[in-house]
């Protein structure tokens, strides 16, 4: 779903074997199922998520519609939280450029970010979600998946063209997922 994809997200997807159809960020749910996809994957894109009232609706009817596995990056990320009952909130400065540490439990990769606003991670129910990654500069939330649903999001660029690379392990996790579903 299309909220301002960058071309490298798409190189991305298709060096990692899939086949990419890419729909506007006003596309309906019935608009969406009707093209059988074996994932889903809502894109990063500018301003406040919270205005984002379609593809909150979107995110929302696809999670509760099944286990198709789903994949958000930044604002797709956000879209998400919100869509999860969680609240976003914006940043004094906002997270530009490269060079951001992400990650729990000693595991740590550096990220290129660009965005204005984050999810309060109190706001997000433990029963259903889990925290997979913080921004260890301000410990916002940078990575979030559902507990018993093949769905997850970043709060970063994991493509990162020109770099960093630390991430693209999210592309081949996105892509076991819709192998699994097969």
């Amino acid at each position: 779903i299309d909220f301002g994809i960058k071309r490298s997200i798409l190189n991305r997807l298709v060096s990692h074997g899939c086949d990419v159809l890419v729909l506007p960020s006003n596309s309906s749910f019935d608009e969406v199922i009707s093209h059988d996809p074996d994932g889903i994957f809502f894109s990063n894109g500018p301003g406040d998520p919270s205005s984002v009232h379609d593809g909150i609706n979107l995110a929302r009817s696809l999670i509760n519609y099944g286990q198709i596995p789903m994949f958000g990056i930044c604002l797709g990320h956000q879209i998400f939280g919100l869509a999860l009952g969680g609240k976003t909130y914006k940043l004094p400065f906002g997270h530009r450029g490269l060079n951001h540490p992400c990650g729990l439990n000693n595991n740590v990769e550096i990220t290129s970010q660009n965005h204005g606003f984050a999810i309060d991670p109190n706001s997000l129910s433990n029963k259903s979600v889990e925290i997979t990654h913080y921004n260890l500069n301000d410990r916002t939330v940078a990575g979030l998946q559902l507990i018993n649903k093949p769905i997850f999001s970043v709060q970063y660029h994991p493509e990162a063209a020109p770099g960093p690379h630390d991430s693209d392990y999210l592309f081949e996790k996105f892509v076991s997922l819709m192998l699994e579903k097969c």
